[in-house]
């Protein structure tokens, strides 16, 4: 709760007090190396992640059952898509915080935060990446009950009835993964990460730009 009331409001303060640093904070100007194929790799993995996670544990149990997905089913799409979206984010966000580090006119214009919080992220991704494993292992056992367990510790917190029961004997890979995951919320509004916010979803749906071309 200290890192979602963080999140919440620390945005909402920032946005509030520090508009002109509300932004991604783009170094493509500065060089264009490896900067497309890196950083549409890293987003389009975290996306996934992001849905991937928020459907996936926040779905009720009997949805998937109602649905005709069985546990193992909803498991094996789980490790499937997961596994997909997070190495797009491995590969793609250590390629971006490599490039943070040793470009140098990139280096120049970053913040310290902006190379931690790269770095942060791909760690977060490889940490829940390796618990791919764990679950391989579970599956071939015929055990989701870690998956359903950790949906429902996740559903308990967002209903305000937290039951840390429900993860208290889950594999330890899986409590780090969630450390991290949770210690992004709790940077996220000190970092460039809050231009997601701001995400330019109404040009999906803006009308079509007219462009004339200029007669001699």
């Amino acid at each position: 709760y200290i890192a979602l009331v963080t999140f919440a409001l620390g945005s909402w303060i920032r946005f509030d007090h520090e508009q002109y640093t509300w932004k991604s904070v783009s170094s493509q100007l500065l060089s264009k190396q490896y900067m497309r194929f890196a950083s549409n790799v890293f987003h389009i993995g975290i996306l996934g992640i992001f849905f991937g996670h928020l459907v996936g544990l926040l779905t009720p149990h009997s949805v998937f059952l109602a649905m005709g997905i069985s546990d193992m089913a909803h498991q094996g799409i789980a490790v499937f898509a997961g596994g997909i979206f997070g190495l797009m984010v491995i590969l793609g966000g250590s390629i971006l915080w490599l490039r943070r580090l040793f470009n140098k006119r990139v280096r120049a214009a970053s913040r310290w935060m902006d190379i931690n919080i790269l770095g942060w992220l791909v760690m977060t991704a490889i940490v829940g990446f390796s618990t791919i494993f764990w679950s391989i292992e579970h599956g071939s056992k015929g055990d989701a009950s870690v998956m359903i367990n950790l949906a429902n510790w996740v559903q308990s917190i967002v209903t305000l009835q937290p039951n840390p029961e429900l993860i208290r004997h889950v594999d330890t890979v899986f409590k780090i993964h969630i450390f991290f995951g949770l210690s992004v919320f709790l940077f996220f509004p000190f970092t460039r990460l809050v231009h997601i916010w701001s995400a330019p979803i109404g040009y999906l749906f803006r009308a079509y730009q007219l462009v004339r071309a200029k007669r001699a």
